[in-house]
C-alpha cells in the first residue's frame, strides 16, 4: 500500500530544512539506519512526492539587476506562455492563477523589463503587465501531517487502499486496482509493439 507514515513525513520535515542534509544525519533523527532512509527518499522520488533537489538562491548578492515580481494579464489565446517564461534564464518562479494571470519573480534591470518579455514571449498575447520590485520574500514550506494521494494511471481515480503498480521501461505507474494495471499494461504492450 503507498501511504506516507510517521517516518516518511519526519524525512520530508528534514529535507525540506535542508535538503542537502545527510542521510546518515535524517537516519539518526528518525532512529533508521542511512541504506533505509536512502530507500524512502529513493520511493517518495519514485511516487512523484519529491520531485526534485533545488538551490534557493538569494539574487540579491548578483549584479545582474534586481529582483521583480511581474504581473501579467494575458488574452484567452496566451497558452504556453507560463511554460515560455519558466524556460527563460531570466526568470525564477512563475505561477498561473485560476483566473488566468501568471505572476514571475525575475531578476532583470527594470528598464529591461519590455525587451526581455518581447524576447521571451509573443506580447500580442500579453494584455498588460505591471513591475513590483520586490523588498523581500520568505519561503516556508511545511510537511503537515500529508496523506499521500495517487491518481491511477488508468482511469485517473484516487488510489485508495492496496497500491497496485507496474513498472514499464523505468517509470512506475500506480493504479487503483488489478484490473486497471492489466487494461493499462495491454495497451502499452500493443502501442510499443505498434512504435
Amino acid at each position: 500500500m503507498s501511504t506516507l507514515d510517521e517516518t516518511d513525513l519526519e524525512i520530508l520535515r528534514l529535507l525540506v530544512e535542508d535538503a542537502r542534509r545527510p542521510y546518515s544525519s535524517i537516519a539518526a533523527e528518525v532512529d533508521r539506519s542511512p541504506p533505509t532512509v536512502s530507500d524512502r527518499i529513493d520511493r517518495l522520488e519514485e511516487l512523484g512526492v519529491i520531485q526534485r533537489f533545488t538551490l534557493d538562491l538569494d539574487r540579491s548578492t548578483f549584479t545582474d539587476g534586481i529582483e521583480l515580481l511581474l504581473d501579467l494579464e494575458l488574452s484567452a489565446t496566451a497558452a504556453g506562455v507560463s511554460a515560455t517564461l519558466a524556460d527563460a534564464a531570466w526568470v525564477e518562479h512563475v505561477i498561473t492563477t485560476a483566473d488566468g494571470r501568471v505572476l514571475a519573480v525575475a531578476t532583470a534591470r527594470p528598464d529591461r523589463i519590455r525587451g526581455l518579455l518581447a524576447e521571451t514571449v509573443d506580447t500580442d498575447v500579453v494584455d498588460s503587465y505591471r513591475v513590483h520590485p520586490i523588498e523581500g520574500r520568505a519561503w516556508s514550506p511545511h510537511v503537515g501531517e500529508a496523506e499521500l494521494d495517487l491518481e491511477c494511471a488508468e482511469c485517473g481515480n484516487t488510489v485508495s487502499g492496496e497500491d497496485f503498480t507496474a513498472e514499464l521501461e523505468g517509470e512506475r505507474y500506480h493504479f487503483c486496482c488489478p484490473v486497471c494495471r492489466s487494461r493499462f499494461e495491454e495497451r502499452y504492450a500493443e502501442l510499443s509493439e505498434s512504435a
